[in-house]
């Protein structure tokens, strides 16, 4: 062997190193096995434009300890990496750069050239964020990275389309969508986001066209009256049964327009009577749909007002609001204003204002597609993770309307429609279409159009394992296993892929949708670039190293709830690997002589000590803890159940117990001491391997070992009944609640640690022959020379500190110690204590709900602890009237 660790935890040392040699030596590869079970997840494709933030930071640390942990199960563990091309916003980009450098806009380059810049800028900075995957330790497959462009993903979404069509789920037809003025292109329902603004109420009169008073109407938004073709009102409404099927006029316009009666208005908001604009408004337009009105739009796809407008025409939508609001005050139709908060719908992409709108475009029919969605979670074949958000997306689909697929883009797939210019005849192929099918014209052209991004994105877990041919990878490694995604794309991806899968293959794309929260800062507020309190995570990396990243991040999360950037936890999770450095670093020297050379180890389970069955036995019940833990879920309990094993258990106590056996005389007795010391060492490494994956390979590499290899190709430590040694680990626990005890009586007393203290210990029965057994633990780890045992309190010095630890008291003399009155106050405290114990234990115990609800187990655990306080608070109540009398 000859090495040891650095002296000094610095993560710069190995982290890039170790990322190297894995991938150099293929040690992400998965390969198909049939002698292994299949574990796949499929990472959730970052667009190409992105850079690596906190809440990808979390979503892939979820991934790969979860796939990490099912590699060292024995699972052929998959996880397939990629980005997504991300048409809006890497358009937006290229047209910004082109804009900036060239002085151009796409449109002076044509389609063709256009392409061109984007794939160029796609080679330029399209793997930036791979690559800063690789820096937190993703062990991806990059041999099987897959792009949503890439001519496999393309093949097949063009495929998806064409089945859809031929299904008749995919059509073409002119209806009322959400268009983004700014970004120029449609947007589906998930895609707009809902902001409350402060906005207006303005009730105008539409006079009578007979020249009677006609009706006032409230609207939020004048600037679309321009296209009003009728005013509906409630049948109900006793109000205006007068006024149904007569005319009246829209304001200064003077255009006729009838008054209709209808279900969509509410008797009780605003006037009771409102405008229907079927081309501005989604309610309106299905108004319009039942009574078969005309459908003018008066607003250009710019958000400028056109023709219809007359005078305002080329205005704003907003200029034009301004002026037409004024216009119609000056002229007397104005009645009142009203304030009042408005739901406003945005674009995702660049948060401007939505305008519905009547259009030509590529629509899914969802209906049909959702109900097998709908009962994939009904009957337990999909599950999310937390339960509750199940309730989401079934909401979401019980609710669906149908989806708009097509954006006015060129970046992105091209929508698979050919119209020949001769006969108007439309062919859907997966083929180029050249010469018309029907009238041989070879007239023809490619719609303009390409597909949302969620389109492809949705065909993910399978379209990269090879879909629709049956490739090897398909068929072994899918249907997938785990989505680890954050809650707020459940609308955007999971139920599209879900839907898109069961139509393709029959199966669900995925077993479990495991949904975690956000990443806030440490107020809880959202991370954005508006508040400047984002934290970039290669930032982190570069000061802290990866695994304290990684580690925070785990740390203290839930399942579906949002979590908190918080320093102090970066810095303990960084404290963690230093300890963990350190005490390898210690481990390490002492299994070699001077000149280097590996020193023997004794394995033989028959020489282990008492401290030995103790570690060996927390170690195997930590595996099966981990093991429940991580298929559960559990994630954050599993990582902190190991911290504690590392830190509470193995580097505070277990090594310093162990440290006078190795500076002994007892040759073999070190051996042994040496071989618990690695095996413990080794099953705690494998066991941190997923969380913090560079600094538990570093150690592993310096730790003696049957053969060489990767730490994360080990297999996990697996729970062995043959290591439970009970009778061991009470005794070591009783240890360390003494000592405990007795640091404690040294703190209070304020007496330096290095001071020789002695004890007297008073136990009845059986609990004084265990505590006996705890003799030499107790003395070595407590400073102390000399040790009396009996069962008679007698022998108890006048004047000692005392404590109360289960079944026992102990007791130091005074003199070594402190005065009197300083032991009389902490007894007075710790009666206090204990008798707020027995007040808790008494009145849970005396309340009927918890009596007659918890289960037996519980109960009786909870007599047992008030039992064993009263009798804690008997003996120091004792204790406190003995001292107060030597005051």
């Amino acid at each position: 062997m000859g090495k040891n660790l650095a002296k000094t935890y610095d993560p710069h040392d190995f982290e890039e190193r170790i990322y190297s040699e894995w991938e150099q030596k293929g040690a992400f590869r998965a390969e198909v096995d049939e002698d292994k079970k299949p574990f796949t997840i499929v990472m959730p494709p970052p667009n190409i434009t992105g850079q690596l933030h906190m809440g990808h930071a979390l979503d892939q640390t979820l991934q790969d300890v979860l796939i990490r942990y099912k590699r060292m199960k024995g699972y052929a563990a998959l996880w397939v990496p990629g980005s997504d091309h991300a048409s809006i916003a890497t358009e937006v980009k290229v047209v910004e750069r082109i804009r900036k450098e060239e002085g151009l806009e796409k449109s002076d380059l044509g389609r063709e050239e256009f392409l061109k810049r984007v794939w160029a800028w796609k080679e330029e900075f399209g793997g930036k964020i791979t690559q800063q995957c690789r820096k937190l330790g993703d062990s991806c497959d990059w041999e099987r990275e897959r792009f949503t462009m890439d001519e496999g993903c393309s093949r097949a979404v063009k495929e998806f389309f064409v089945r859809l069509y031929n299904k008749g789920l995919i059509y073409k037809g002119n209806r009322l969508i959400n268009w983004c003025p700014v970004c120029g292109t449609s947007l589906s329902d998930a895609e707009v986001e809902h902001e409350d603004k402060n906005g207006k109420y303005w009730y105008f009169r539409y006079p009578g066209a007979d020249g009677s008073e006609g009706i006032v109407v409230a609207t939020s938004r004048p600037e679309t009256m321009f296209a009003d073709v009728a005013v509906a009102v409630h049948p109900d409404d006793e109000r205006y049964k007068d006024l149904v099927g007569k005319t009246v006029l829209v304001p200064l316009i003077n255009r006729e327009i009838p008054v209709i009666a209808d279900e969509h208005p509410d008797p009780e908001k605003g006037t009771g009577a409102v405008k229907i604009t079927p081309a501005a408004d989604p309610n309106d337009f299905e108004v319009g749909e039942r009574h078969g009105l005309d459908m003018p739009t008066c607003m250009n796809e710019d958000a400028t007002m056109n023709s219809l407008a007359g005078k305002y025409e080329g205005m704003d939508r907003y200029e034009c609001r301004k002026a037409w609001v004024a216009d119609l005050e000056a002229a007397g139709y104005l009645v009142k204003t009203e304030d009042i908060v408005i739901p406003v719908g945005t674009c995702y992409r660049c948060h401007s204002a939505v305008e519905p709108m009547l259009s030509d475009q590529w629509f899914v029919a969802m209906e049909e597609l959702a109900k097998p969605a709908i009962e994939a979670a009904k009957s337990g074949k999909l599950e999310h993770v937390p339960e509750r958000f199940e309730k989401i997306y079934l909401h979401w689909l019980e609710n669906i309307k149908d989806w708009c697929i097509s954006r006015q883009l060129w970046w992105g797939h091209r929508i698979p429609a050919y119209y020949c210019d001769d006969c108007g005849h439309v062919e859907v192929s997966t083929d180029d279409v050249t010469v018309c099918p029907k009238c041989g014209s070879k007239n023809v052209h490619q719609d303009e159009d390409v597909l949302d991004t969620w389109f492809s994105s949705a065909l993910w877990p399978f379209s990269t394992l090879g879909w629709p041919d049956e490739t090897p990878d398909y068929k072994y490694f899918y249907p997938t296993d785990v989505l680890v995604t954050g809650y707020d794309i459940i609308f955007f991806w999971v139920v599209r892929m879900v839907f898109s899968a069961l139509s393709m293959t029959d199966q669900v794309p995925f077993k479990y949708v495991y949904v975690h929260g956000l990443v806030r800062d440490e107020q809880g507020r959202k991370m954005s670039k508006s508040l400047g309190n984002g934290i970039d995570p290669l930032e982190v990396i570069e000061e802290m190293g990866a695994d304290a990243l990684r580690f925070m991040l785990i740390s203290g999360i839930t399942p579906g709830n949002d979590t908190r950037y918080i320093p102090k936890k970066l810095e303990a999770a960084r404290n963690f690997a230093n300890k963990l450095w350190n005490a390898s670093r210690f481990v390490i020297m002492n299994l070699q002589d001077e000149e280097g050379n590996q020193l023997p180890m004794n394995s033989d389970m028959g020489a282990l000590r008492d401290e030995d069955k103790w570690i060996i036995s927390r170690v195997n019940e930590t595996a099966k803890y981990v093991e429940n833990a991580m298929d559960k879920f559990e994630l954050s309990m599993a990582a902190q159940k190991v911290y504690d094993l590392i830190w509470n258990e193995y580097c505070d106590w277990y090594i310093e117990i162990v440290k006078g056996r190795l500076y002994g005389d007892d040759e073999e007795d070190k051996k042994t001491a040496r071989f618990v010391l690695v095996k413990a060492l080794g099953d705690m490494l494998k066991m941190l391997h997923p969380f913090m994956p560079f600094i538990t390979e570093e150690i592993w590499s310096y730790l003696p070992k049957e053969k060489d290899g990767f730490i994360m190709l080990e297999s996990f430590p697996e729970y062995n009944s043959a290591y439970e040694f009970a009778k061991e680990t009470a005794e070591l626990e009783l240890t360390m609640e003494a000592v405990k005890a007795i640091r404690n009586i040294r703190a209070e007393a304020d007496a330096a640690p290095s001071k020789t203290l002695t004890a007297v210990i008073i136990a009845e029965g059986n609990e004084l022959e265990a505590v006996k057994e705890c003799e030499r633990y107790i003395c070595q780890m407590a400073n102390i020379s000399e040790i009396l045992f009996t069962e008679d309190k007698s022998a108890v010095p006048a004047e000692a500190m005392s404590a109360v630890i289960n079944g026992a008291e102990i007791h130091i003399p005074l003199e070594e110690l402190v005065d009197f009155k300083a032991e009389a106050e902490r007894l007075a405290k710790e009666k206090k204590r204990l008798e707020g114990e027995v007040a808790r234990g008494e009145k849970m115990l005396s309340n009927p709900g918890f009596v007659n609800k918890a289960p037996e187990k519980k109960i009786n655990e909870e007599k047992e602890k008030l039992a064993n306080y009263r009798d804690m608070l008997e003996k120091v109540t004792e204790r406190l009237a003995a001292v107060e009398k030597k005051i």
